[in-house]
């Protein structure tokens, strides 16, 4: 299970899209098999011991499995995947599974409520969220006690940064994500780890200043194929942001192996790309394993 450098990688943003996860979710064949691309025989769904022979094939340890609250319950283009489906796989693959808790800022302190149940009693390991799918930009107001509650939780939250796509043609989203964004919440929590995903294309080097300027603010790279990683994004990863920056997939959205064949043709130095592919997750997320994979006894 490790990269062709002997990485054991950990994937910090991964669609749990199982048979049941895939009921509960709208069908966007359209998006997902047409713009993004994914393999005819993921579409539908998979299992997830065929999810687990894939990551095995690419390298890939252990997967962040994302409880997904994607826009406002009741909408038809919307859903809330239950924490209790993510925790299931947790517990049944406890080695390779961890769970994050999707939070809508709507619910206010009744979601606050969940999302901490989920952090205490199901073992979730932070936060996730989409600020488009609610068209509030990661610095809003409703967002702060779900911010709040990380701090005291001492848990990170991951948000998707950079432009939105249109999911669904009934029902457009503006780009909220502007990384700039990040900004006022990193000022107003400097002990909130924040991590945002999706490499924050087109604004890369807007999210590289935030990542450069705040200890607590770091980068996904979920979303976009290595292959077309900006530059200055790349140079980031092997240089001076070599801490900053966590390896993700948005599976299914990239596939493990693609993803990995194509971070290895990048040519990285060694130690930064191990790094980006454990070792950052490791110390940010405080998961209780080694440097080398395996759990630290």
């Amino acid at each position: 299970m490790r990269s062709s450098d002997g990485i054991a990688a950990i994937d910090i943003v991964v669609n749990i899209w199982t048979e049941e996860a895939n009921r509960i979710r709208p069908r966007r064949d359209g998006f997902f098999g047409g713009k993004m691309k994914v393999r005819d025989d993921t579409l539908a769904f998979i299992t997830h011991e065929e999810m687990l022979r894939r990551m095995d094939l690419a390298g890939v340890e252990r997967a962040f499995l994302i409880a997904s609250r994607v826009g406002r319950k009741g909408h038809p283009a919307c859903y809330h995947m239950p924490y209790e489906l993510v925790a299931e796989a947790v517990n049944r693959f406890p080695d390779r599974f961890y769970g994050l808790a999707g939070i809508d800022p709507y619910e206010g302190m009744r979601g606050v409520a969940e999302f901490e149940q989920s952090v205490r009693e199901y073992g979730f390991i932070g936060a996730h969220t989409y600020p488009h799918w609610f068209e509030l930009a990661p610095d809003h107001a409703k967002w702060y006690p779900y911010y709040a509650k990380c701090v005291e939780l001492d848990v990170p939250v991951q948000m998707q940064v950079g432009q939105s796509m249109i999911y669904d043609p009934t029902y457009p989203l503006r780009s909220v994500g502007r990384p700039i964004t990040l900004d006022a919440v990193a000022c107003d929590f400097p002990e909130l780890r924040l991590i945002g995903i999706h490499v924050g294309i087109p604004w890369t080097e807007e999210m590289i200043a935030m990542a450069w300027k705040h200890k607590n603010v770091y980068i996904g790279t979920d979303a976009h194929s290595p292959k077309y990683w900006p530059e200055a994004f790349l140079h980031y990863i092997n240089t001076f942001g070599q801490d900053k920056v966590m390896f993700g997939t948005d599976f299914p959205i990239l596939d493990f192996e693609r993803t990995m064949s194509e971070i290895d043709a990048l040519g990285f130095r060694l130690e930064a790309k191990r790094k980006m592919l454990r070792d950052n997750a490791v110390r940010v997320y405080k998961l209780p394993i080694s440097a080398h994979g395996g759990d630290d006894k």
